[in-house]
């Protein structure tokens, strides 16, 4: 079992405060505000966070299912665009994702593309949001 500390402070009221996110690890640290979750000021913010950890976590599932088939994956370049709506509430995240991955045809690949988004363990996590895919494969 693995346990991973993620930490965030806040300070002030919602439109006017600011606060810090960061990782136990010391990997990343960032500061975060209203204007940076809501409009587009300097700094970062959860959703931005969440399609990090989905991206990373689907890229290395993609490739975890493909190499356990026997193919080596060259690379795969996966982002995440989270969309956060009225409410505020994250409506939907949209997947792209690019594999390089040599005597694979694309068939292949695309029902590993959607296995994995169906089960990489950020997927499962966020599983009441709906998640999109867009595969694309290159030899």
């Amino acid at each position: 079992m693995q346990k991973r500390i993620s930490r965030a402070e806040w300070k002030g009221t919602l439109n006017k405060g600011s606060g810090t996110m960061s990782l136990a690890s010391g990997a990343y640290e960032g500061a975060y505000s209203f204007a940076s979750r809501f409009e587009s000021a300097p700094g970062t913010n959860p959703e931005e966070l969440i399609g990090a950890a989905i991206a990373g976590c689907y890229s290395m599932f993609l490739s975890a299912l493909l190499s356990n088939d026997g193919f080596e994956p060259t690379r795969i370049t996966t982002s995440a665009a989270v969309v956060l709506d009225e409410g505020p509430a994250i409506t939907s995240i949209t997947l792209e994702t690019e594999g390089v991955v040599p005597n694979l045809t694309e068939q292949v690949f695309m029902e590993k593309a959607e296995e994995a988004k169906k089960n990489c363990p950020v997927s499962k996590a966020l599983a009441g949001t709906e998640i999109k895919l867009v595969a694309k494969f290159a030899k």
